[in-house]
């Protein structure tokens, strides 16, 4: 087979659909990318658990808290 030579007879972006194309001088930045340290790991909670923990630390607290007790010596570990 013989590649095709020269530049198509259209633009990439024709072939979307109008409610595709976007006007991006409205966008602005990420408000909350600042607030995520670079080496931390999002997790999405589900909304009754997010009733729960309101904010980030008490879900940390919680957490490092199951971990230190799964690691005690002699705890039966679930599963």
């Amino acid at each position: 087979m013989k590649k095709r030579r020269g530049t198509r007879s259209h633009n990439a972006t024709d072939d979307l659909a109008p409610e595709y194309h976007f006007d991006y001088s409205k966008s602005r930045p990420n408000r909350f990318a600042r607030e995520i340290a670079k080496n931390a790991v999002v997790v999405v909670l589900d909304p009754d658990v997010a009733a729960v923990f309101r904010d980030p630390k008490r879900v940390n607290s919680l957490l490092r808290a199951t971990i230190a007790a799964l690691k005690k010596p002699g705890s039966r570990r679930a599963g």
